[in-house]
């Protein structure tokens, strides 16, 4: 990535000092995991994801899943569609119906420009089918509540 700010260590903290939630819908649950998947998260911290589109959720429980690292230990939750276009970034909480699922990791970009993999840090490697999800459920992307001292 030419020129990326992110890559070549500009940022020395996460940019974004407000943004709105982007919400969707669950549009497919997926059942599986893998100990090796080997997906390549990116080192931009974020993504714009636009009204319409889907992209594929997945479940990790490495502690050290960030952006530019490797995770292998996965499970696959679902694809969402979103409703409310947006910006996502890693660090934001993701909940599914309401529920709190885990912490955006990253980014993976195997599959662009279908679309993307959102990686998501959990304290419950469970697929989608094993979550309990359904189609149709909300799914919600927001900034990370944050201790008010």
């Amino acid at each position: 990535m030419k020129n990326d700010p992110y890559a070549s260590g500009k940022f020395s903290s996460n940019p974004y000092a407000a943004k709105t939630d982007v919400n969707g819908t669950l549009a497919v649950v997926l059942r599986g995991k893998m100990e090796d998947r080997g997906l390549e998260l990116i080192k931009p911290i974020s993504r714009c994801v636009r009204r319409h589109d889907i992209h594929e959720l997945i479940l990790t429980d490495e502690p050290d899943a960030k952006p530019g690292s490797r995770v292998n230990r996965i499970a696959y939750l679902g694809f969402a569609a979103v409703a409310d276009g947006g910006v996502i970034v890693a660090g934001d909480e993701v909940y599914l119906a309401g529920r709190l699922v885990g912490t955006l990791a990253g980014f993976d970009e195997t599959h662009m420009p279908n679309h993307l993999n959102i990686v998501i840090r959990t304290d419950r490697l469970a697929d989608g089918v094993e979550q309990g999800a359904e189609l149709g459920m909300p799914v919600r992307f927001t900034v990370a509540k944050r201790d008010e001292k």
